[in-house]
């Protein structure tokens, strides 16, 4: 049931794409006077003025049409939040949220990677995603699943230690292959050699969370810092 309704969620956000409109306007130039002439320039500066009336027209029609789709598309998140919220608080807590968020075989984030979501969506922090919050956190996923798409080149669902390699360097993280390995076995849960979508989300935010805090010590952009051993455990504590 839980599948279904999430097919059906993913179907209505492709539905609505904005038709196309065409302009078509003929001129007759006919050959005359001077008055036939500026009777011309009349026609076109009437045509010129119709086009820029039609341009204005799309662009308010079009601004109307995003409105919609928007609209359609939170009518239809809102639908899937209320599905998973069970008990109908109005949020949603950390289970909840781990069934509204599925790779793309249909299995539920792992534990880790929603909590992960948890700490960077829940802004009042009471242990909850709201629906609000949960725009932003859904939006926020949609980019990553993008990027994900991008990288997977043999379309298999999942990336291995070649296509994380490439995704990082598109990401502008230049790691060496004993480092993209490690990251493979760190998140290859299911030991077959490669991560899913939400073990490839965990740990990209968490090489763009080090790497921040890194660059924080490294002030003078040499890539090697010196620091104390608590330091170092600050680092690691509060990036975990």
């Amino acid at each position: 049931m839980q599948q279904q309704q999430y097919q059906q969620f993913q179907q209505q956000q492709h539905q609505h794409s904005p038709p196309t409109q065409q302009y078509n306007h003929q001129q007759q130039y006919q050959p005359g006077s001077a008055q036939e002439q500026q009777h011309q320039q009349q026609q076109y500066q009437q045509y010129q003025n119709q086009l820029q009336q039609q341009q204005q027209q799309q662009q308010q029609q079009q601004g109307r049409r995003t409105s919609t789709q928007a609209a359609v598309v939170q009518s239809s998140l809102k639908h899937w939040f209320d599905a998973v919220d069970t008990d109908r608080s109005g949020s949603l807590s950390c289970e909840e949220l781990q069934r509204a968020l599925m790779n793309g075989d249909w299995t539920p984030f792992n534990v880790e990677t929603v909590r992960l979501m948890m700490n960077m969506f829940d802004r009042d922090n009471d242990g909850t995603i709201s629906f609000n919050e949960f725009i932003g956190l859904w939006n926020y996923i949609e980019k990553w699943k993008a990027a994900f798409q991008t990288f997977d080149l043999d379309h298999s669902g999942t990336i291995d230690a070649s296509e994380l390699q490439k995704a990082l360097r598109g990401f502008g993280y230049n790691l060496s292959e004993a480092i993209i390995n490690l990251i493979v076995t760190k998140y290859d849960v299911r030991g077959r050699g490669d991560i899913s979508f939400d073990n490839f989300v965990q740990s990209c935010v968490t090489i763009q969370t080090l790497t921040d805090a890194f660059r924080r010590i490294d002030v003078t952009n040499t890539g090697v810092v010196t620091m104390t051993y608590e330091q170092f455990l600050g680092l690691v504590i509060n990036n975990r």
